[in-house]
Formats: C-alpha cells, sequence, structure tokens
C-alpha cells in the first residue's frame, strides 16, 4: 500500500479495521476521497486509483501486479520508471536530481 491507500485508511473505517481489503469491495465505492485522488493522479501522473482497483477486481492482484511491472519497466535498462515523472530511477537519475519539480512530468500525455 502507498500513501494514498494510507490517507485513505485513516479516513475510512473499513479499510482501518479490516474490513475490506480493496475500497472496490465497499458498497461507497468510489467514495468522494478516492474520488479526489484518482482526480489527482489522473491529471497529474497518468494513472488511475479507480481504474487500477477494477483491474484488480476484474482481473486479480497477481494479474494486475505483473502488468504494472511491465508498464513501468524502463525500456532501455529495465529499471523501474517513476509514475510520478516517467523517469527511471536508474538511468534518469542525472534528468531525475536536475528536475525542480521533481513530481511532473515533462510533458503532456498523448
Amino acid at each position: 500500500r502507498n500513501k494514498p491507500c494510507a490517507f485513505l485508511k485513516k479516513k475510512c473505517i473499513l479499510l482501518r479495521e479490516n474490513k475490506v481489503k480493496y475500497c472496490y469491495e465497499c458498497a461507497r465505492f468510489p467514495c468522494e476521497p478516492l474520488s479526489a485522488i484518482d482526480k489527482r493522479y489522473r491529471t497529474q501522473f497518468r494513472m488511475s486509483e479507480i481504474e487500477n482497483l477494477h483491474r484488480i477486481r476484474d482481473e486479480g492482484i497477481e494479474s494486475f501486479l505483473k502488468a504494472e511491472e511491465a508498464k513501468w519497466k524502463c525500456p532501455e535498462c529495465g529499471g523501474v520508471v517513476s509514475c510520478h515523472n516517467g523517469l527511471c530511477f536508474d538511468c534518469d537519475l542525472d534528468r531525475l536530481r536536475k528536475k525542480k519539480r521533481l513530481y511532473r512530468w515533462d510533458s503532456k500525455p498523448d
């Protein structure tokens, strides 16, 4: 689980008390806090928390993780590409160090 999940867990009694493992198990899915995070991630980071949860629900966690590993794998070196800026933590390290806005992509999505 990442920071958005930790943020949601503070606000959601079902997650906090481990009554649901994933947000999609809740009757209120997608709730307002999740929708707000999803909007920010779609706008700034080219990914959707809600879409990811649908895929986990429909395809299973193992399939989701395998697809994400391929999606975020650097085509140059095989390292991990950050969803926050599209840069590889290995071969783009110099570019990453020079970025003023670490958590922004350099260009608009296609």
